[in-house]
């Protein structure tokens, strides 16, 4: 017999022979196109560990997408939602991964980060996550060849560099942008914005370059990753093209990546996450 049982903040099956499976809770910090998605993929089957809740600043806003779902789960504060939940998913933005990283991890659960670049400057909250014996998760996002660089970086990497294309709306308003008095709405050729170190692009291109963190964190660091970011009138997908040398050899990565609702994130970002949760109930384990 399979029974199903629950608790504030954990679920389980039950067997009748006296085993029984237990199941990571999901809570969910945001109600935009990641936190939207998240919660359609658990409606389609497509995402099975259970959503214990979720919460966003725009309240109003997300209880009017939970009205449109057959199963919603309950929206509620964010300090209810730490307690009830195994796991903490931030899909609000990087402004609000300190807080939020701390409060997770005071209460001893753990956090996965969508806004990653946030981390470059707040590295207290990846000794808090190690003090506390928590775990953080950074998904690969829009980016691929994680695994290779991760397994580079064991050697010696001399060199790591990344051009990123964006569409112009997808870059409009970036701080960096704001502070120079740039718009790029009116560009009517490719034009290089940027060039420097990822933490410096994390700081100008917030919403835009999470890519280029998950890179720096997988390979030599934020102060020696390199970056260049593009603005191309007319372009329609988030295009990354990742050099990495080192005594391995040369590894190249091209993505092309189709926007999802949000022209600032791609659809293989809401797809990682979505696999990267399902990877935690995953018996195999595969890559580095």
């Amino acid at each position: 017999m399979l029974m199903w049982c629950h608790s504030s903040s954990a679920k389980c099956f039950v067997l009748d022979e006296g085993w029984f499976i237990s199941m990571t809770t999901i809570g969910i910090v945001g109600c935009g196109s990641i936190g939207q998605a998240l919660l359609k993929a658990l409606e389609s089957g497509a995402l099975t560990l259970p959503i214990s809740g979720i919460t966003s600043r725009t309240e109003e806003t997300a209880r009017a997408f939970l009205s449109t779902l057959k199963s919603p789960p309950e929206y509620c504060s964010r300090s209810e939602l730490i307690t009830r939940s195994d796991l903490i998913v931030e899909a609000a933005g990087g402004d609000v991964v300190p807080d939020l990283a701390r409060a997770t991890f005071d209460a001893g659960k753990d956090l996965m980060a969508i806004s990653i670049g946030a981390l470059l400057d707040h590295p207290d909250i990846l000794e808090m996550a190690k003090v506390r014996g928590c775990k953080l998760y950074a998904p690969s996002g829009a980016i691929a060849g994680l695994d290779g660089i991760k397994s580079a970086s064991s050697g010696r990497i001399d060199h790591v560099t990344i051009t990123t294309r964006k569409p112009l709306k997808a870059l409009e308003g970036s701080p960096y942008l704001v502070e120079r008095g740039i718009s790029v709405l009116g560009f009517t050729e490719e034009q290089e914005i940027f060039s420097g170190t990822v933490r410096e692009a994390c700081r100008g291109f917030p919403a835009n370059v999470n890519v280029s963190a998950a890179v720096s964190f997988a390979g030599i660091g934020p102060d020696k990753t390199l970056i260049r970011i593009m603005a191309v009138p007319g372009l329609e997908r988030n295009c990354h093209d990742i050099e990495v040398l080192g005594e391995f050899g040369r590894l190249h990565i091209e993505i092309e990546n189709i926007p999802s609702e949000n022209p600032r994130t791609g659809k293989l970002t809401v797809m990682s996450v979505i696999r990267t949760l399902q990877s935690i109930a995953d018996s195999l384990q595969i890559g580095t």
